[in-house]
């Protein structure tokens, strides 16, 4: 993996299809600001916005995808999302309903060679600095929180959150209780150093 900035920055990334990849531009200033006061100075808290065909997304440890509705990888993003992830970068996928049919079709140009696969309680990504289960900050579907990942040769490459939204509890918009961001900001820590253990 190639790093070319001189802080560690998050990108989100912008998809194609018509999805809001942009919404709740708060959340990776918010959480890497915690990030920051709680572990150490680490983040540039400025989010950097990266197309999934570009070269740009080698230059940051983590990419973070969400929205609402439709998304369409090219052959040419799937290639090269591909190739960041098999060459050490993360990419962090949260459902904020009505994304799930979608990805999970356009993931699977990026790895037709592999599945989402439910990730069991103990694993690291809810150990690694905080112990949490996944929370459940926003219902959009009956039952549980679910965490799904991509693993290639023994390393999570992503995560993909569904019916949990961790990601809303980054920014006080929606007026949730103080202990429920609180769980997500905790997950939002740990999913963070995570994707810093694969530099």
């Amino acid at each position: 993996m190639i790093y070319l900035l001189a802080s560690v920055q998050i990108a989100r990334l912008q998809y194609d299809g018509g999805g809001d990849w942009y919404n709740d531009p708060e959340l990776i200033p918010n959480i890497t600001k915690a990030f920051n006061g709680r572990v150490g100075p680490t983040f540039d808290t400025v989010q950097a916005v990266v197309k999934p065909s570009s070269f740009e997304i080698f230059n940051h440890p983590m990419l973070f995808m969400t929205g609402h509705g439709n998304v369409r990888f090219s052959e040419a993003d799937a290639k090269n999302l591909r190739q960041y992830l098999l060459n050490g970068g993360f990419l962090y996928v949260d459902d904020d309903y009505g994304l799930d049919e979608h990805f999970r079709r356009e993931i699977k140009k990026v790895f037709p060679d592999y599945e989402l696969v439910e990730l069991p309680p103990d694993h690291p990504i809810f150990h690694i600095f905080y112990d949490i289960p996944l929370p459940k900050v926003h219902e959009h579907y009956p039952g549980p929180p679910k965490a799904y990942g991509i693993v290639v040769r023994g390393r999570l490459v992503l995560l993909y959150t569904w019916n949990s939204n961790v990601s809303d509890g980054w920014t006080d918009r929606y007026g949730d209780p103080p202990e429920i961001r609180e769980k997500a900001i905790r997950m939002g820590i740990n999913i963070l150093m995570y994707a810093l253990a694969g530099i």
